[in-house]
């Protein structure tokens, strides 16, 4: 029997949205938000309805409506013709999309049950939901992925249908089959029309079959390597070897000349066979300035099927998305009706059911596209689609699963605006966007104004006369520019080493794409995080580089600007530092807040009332020159600032400062008043102070206007002393870089390694690790086993250099 854990709704947990009534509950708000948007959604649908040709309601009422569509609302349906929803469903997954699902589902009265790893008793979506249940350890084989186990607690819990999410058990075709055999619905895709569009090479098959366009190639089940050398030379070079079954970049190289092909599918072939088990590969002509351009579709099983606009998700590192937008920007209204119109073809073509993706690759040099694959599932970048119909996709996805027709016809879809997502991940892009961990210290948000998409329906045009995939985008509407938040986690939480590091999804919505990419570059100045190193600098020096700007998108954008979009860090300015240092000066020494004669005597400190300290900071080069500032501490509340860096010195007289929070200075500098925010993040314990490492002292974070500057306090001399003789003692030791799970130990008491040997290979966000010894040596001890979870600064490989031991 699993624990059960009912959980209540956190209110507190869910987005903000501005101007609530006075008086009124968090959760009230979000209850009499969900009312209008559930009102607003039917009225929508109706009234979309209305302005469709007699032909459509005629097909509209065949697919179940009771009455026509021109009577006005679904109320007047009968009760027959539309299915109710279910009255409980279980969430399989977590994090930002946990929650995204459960949002909707309380808008709609339906009851939501969450699972959750050991390490995630407390995370958000467990809050969130009205019922919890705990499915096993941290890793996911052993929790999100045991399929045995998620049934159990539908069972349990008596859920009548399961949304899989994306990643994890999303596109499992034996889940699928599994559930369907228990009586349970998976709010998803026949099994079907997961297998076929699971291999690559059959997907490609069927879509050409169907008149899908595909990129020239070989997809068949020849793997002789001659034989693929071969078709290689008949597609022409460059081409791209990419593995059958693969997915995330994984077993995909480009290869330009035959001479490279031979040992370009070894490598490939061995990177699949590792990572799914399948060394089956594809040839295909490789475009070498694409963009990748998808279409949302949704069917129902009834035979109505809808492209719901396309986004182009170009902008990708590792082959993973970044940011995303729709509609595509630059795609003619005949393009972007012969994009949709072909994934609908897609999606009929393996009779597909719910929400799915049906990706292509653009040619930007001919304008042409060609089918990539179909993601079959709700896609990470749904709520882009959203904003710009103003549609709720998970409440299609519940009525499509109720055995409900599509909500509305093709015509009937709104096209409205322009809306960018960003998606922030705890992830350091200056270190090859390596993924990090840790915990959330501090994390403060640009403010919600919607929690769902607003309904767009006012401001719809009707699609074009003969092609209802020819929508009229509407960019001069009146709109209220909407930020939106997709996030699963709040301060305090911990970003483990076991899953996606994905924090949240930053989503903006404006008339057009200048007022949405303005909003959007507003939005993350606002976004600060403390505790795990983050991409939200990175996106926003992306959403203000100049081709971007101009939306010359290709995958290959972030190598071709790569220096543009990677400038040299800056110096601190003066403006920073001093504030830094009036943070510590004001949090170690706090200014008096009562009057009494001890703080009104003016010869309280021998030698007078002057007060003077000077703070030394480091950037966290440590290459760079040491920077200092004095501050001196005169009457009622005013200092005197003098910075020192390499480029030169400024003082700022008295200067009126004070702590208006434990994390915000407040002052005044020539002039301008500021309110800054400063967060101080104290380093690990347990790990020797060192001045080459940055990580061993604290560390402060200043969030000055659109910049955020991170200043390092070196330690005193006597603790860098004490910690080079720790360190001293132990050359040969070797630490965890990050919090880890432990893949590999290679080594054991008494092996002889030498210098750069591979002894530990650690895992963390989906990524390897591979450290080496720093010695040559003799293993003296292993502090870690296989499979074990290790914090960061843990001691795992001691070697004793040779000759120590002797010393």
């Amino acid at each position: 029997m699993l624990p059960n854990t009912p959980r209540s709704l956190a209110a507190r947990a869910l987005p903000r949205i501005h101007r609530a009534a006075k008086g009124k509950s968090p959760a009230a708000v979000l209850a009499q938000h969900s009312r209008s948007n559930a009102l607003s959604t039917t009225s929508r649908a109706a009234g979309a309805l209305v302005s469709v040709s007699q032909s459509v309601a005629s097909r509209t009422q065949a697919r179940g409506f009771a009455t026509a569509a021109g009577e006005g609302s679904f109320a007047t349906l009968q009760a027959s013709a539309h299915k109710p929803l279910f009255d409980k469903i279980l969430i399989a997954n977590r994090g930002e999309i946990a929650c995204r699902v459960i949002r909707t589902a309380k808008k709609l009265g339906v009851k939501t049950v969450a699972v959750y790893s050991e390490v995630d008793a407390d995370a958000l979506h467990v809050r969130l939901a009205d019922e919890a249940y705990c499915i096993g350890p941290a890793p996911s084989s052993e929790s999100y992925l045991r399929i045995d186990k998620i049934i159990e607690v539908c069972k349990q819990s008596g859920a009548q249908a399961v949304h899989p999410g994306y990643g994890f058990l999303s596109e499992n075709a034996e889940f699928a089959e599994r559930l369907a055999g228990e009586g349970i619905v998976f709010i998803g895709p026949p099994a079907s029309a997961i297998v076929s569009m699971g291999s690559k090479s059959e997907s490609k098959n069927i879509m050409s079959a169907a008149g899908v366009p595909v990129v020239p190639g070989y997809h068949g089940s020849n793997q002789d390597p001659n034989f693929l050398e071969k078709e290689a030379s008949r597609i022409g070079y460059p081409v791209l070897i990419k593995a059958v079954h693969g997915g995330g970049g994984k077993g995909m190289r480009i290869v330009h000349s035959s001479s490279e092909f031979a040992d370009a599918l070894g490598s490939a072939q061995r990177e699949a066979r590792k990572a799914f088990g399948n060394a089956d590969v594809l040839v295909e002509k490789y475009i070498e300035r694409p963009r990748h351009v998808e279409v949302q579709v949704f069917a129902d099983r009834l035979g109505g099927c809808v492209s719901l606009w396309e986004r182009d998700c170009s902008v990708q590192r590792r082959n993973q998305k970044i940011i995303e937008e729709a509609p595509a920007p630059g795609l003619s209204p005949e393009l972007r009706a012969d994009l949709s119109q072909k994934a609908v073809a897609a999606a009929k073509a393996v009779n597909y059911v719910g929400a799915g993706t049906v990706e292509f690759i653009f040619d930007n040099d001919t304008e042409k596209f060609y089918f990539m694959e179909m993601n079959t599932r709700l896609q990470v970048e749904h709520p882009v689609t959203e904003m710009i119909t103003g549609l709720d996709l998970v409440e299609w996805q519940l009525e499509v699963a109720a055995g409900n027709p599509l909500p509305l016809s093709q015509s009937a879809i709104p096209l409205v605006g322009h809306a960018f997502e960003a998606r922030i991940y705890a992830e350091n892009p200056r270190n090859n966007f390596l993924p990090d961990s840790g915990q959330l210290l501090y994390l403060s948000t640009p403010e919600p104004t919607h929690v769902f998409a607003p309904s767009l329906a006012e401001h719809s045009t009707p699609a074009g006369e003969g092609n209802e995939f020819t929508p009229v985008v509407n960019t001069s509407a009146a709109l209220a520019p909407v930020v939106r938040l997709e996030q699963g986690f709040e301060q305090g939480a911990q970003i483990g080493v076991f899953y996606d590091p994905m924090i949240a999804k930053l989503v903006v919505h404006g008339r057009d794409r200048t007022e949405a990419l303005r909003m959007l570059r507003g939005a993350l100045e606002e976004y600060h995080v403390v505790g795990v190193a983050t991409n939200v600098e990175f996106l926003r020096t992306l959403a203000g580089n100049d081709a971007f700007v101009r939306a010359e998108v290709e995958t290959g954008f972030i190598p071709k600007h790569f220096d543009e979009l990677f400038p040299p860090i800056p110096e601190p300015s003066h403006e920073a530092l001093a504030q830094a240092a009036l943070f510590v000066v004001l949090r170690d020494q706090p200014l008096p807040t009562t009057t009494s004669p001890w703080t009104t005597l003016t010869s309280r400190r021998f030698g007078g009332d002057l007060y003077e300290r000077t703070i030394t900071f480091q950037s966290e080069d440590t290459n760079t020159p040491p920077m200092s500032v004095r501050v001196t501490s005169l009457s009622n509340g005013l200092f005197d600032v003098t910075t020192h860096t390499a480029s030169g010195e400024r003082t700022f007289r008295s200067v009126a400062a004070h702590l208006a929070s434990p994390t915000t200075v407040a002052c005044t500098l020539d002039g301008a008043r500021r309110r800054t925010t400063v967060v101080a993040q104290l380093p690990p314990p347990g790990v020797p102070a060192s001045a080459s490492a940055p990580n061993t002292a604290e560390r402060l974070h200043i969030f000055d206007g659109a910049r955020k500057t991170t200043v390092v306090r070196p330690a005193p001399a006597w603790l860098l002393s004490l910690g080079g003789d720790v360190l001293g003692a132990h050359r040969g030791a070797l630490r965890a870089p990050m919090p880890s799970v432990v893949v590999e130990v290679r080594v054991k008491v008494g092996d002889r390694v030498e210098k750069g040997d591979p002894v530990v290979v650690l895992e963390s966000m989906k990524t390897e690790t591979v450290l080496r010894a720093p010695v040559a040596g003799v293993v003296k001890a292993v502090g870690c086993a296989k499979g074990e979870m290790v914090e960061e600064g843990r001691e795992l490989v001691d070697v004793e250099e040779e000759g120590e031991a002797k010393v």
